[in-house]
């Protein structure tokens, strides 16, 4: 099996907090992060595909193709705007790094694995928030990679 990784650059708004619980809740769980006014951040995204390599093009995903569906699918949603408010896929979620690599990887895995052309699957999404904080979502980690 191999990886193969694109990465990805978007700027955007957020803020963290959760409507079912109070505002004094919600500031001391999310502290600056919960401001009404939104904060952004400088993401950094890696997408990361396993597979086989296939013997006719060298690839497990054509690379070109992986990036025009990160950029389609969630770059030319997220990028200068704010995850609460203007992203559709991500209605209803609270936007933390956490769950938006869950939430990305579920916008991309039947392209991705469309792309793959059966060779290969998403393998994970590597959301970083700041150069020190980033969250990984590989659901498929436990379940020994099987690749249909």
């Amino acid at each position: 099996m191999t990886f193969i990784t694109r990465r990805a650059h978007f700027n955007a708004a957020h803020r963290l907090h959760n409507p079912n619980k109070s505002d004094e809740w919600n500031r001391k769980t999310y502290g600056k992060c919960n401001s009404k006014n939104w904060h952004g951040h400088n993401y950094d995204l890696e997408v990361t595909v396993l597979g086989e390599v296939d013997e006719e093009t060298g690839y497990v995903i054509d690379i070109g193709e992986l990036k025009e569906i990160i950029e389609r699918r969630i770059i030319e949603k997220c990028d200068h705007k704010n995850l609460n408010l203007d992203v559709d896929f991500l209605e209803g979620i609270i936007p933390s790094t956490e769950n938006l690599v869950k939430a990305f990887f579920n916008e991309i895995e039947d392209e991705v694995k469309e792309a793959c052309k059966s060779r290969g699957m998403l393998y994970s999404i590597k959301l970083y928030e700041t150069e020190r904080n980033y969250a990984v979502y590989c659901p498929y980690a436990q379940q020994g990679l099987q690749v249909e």
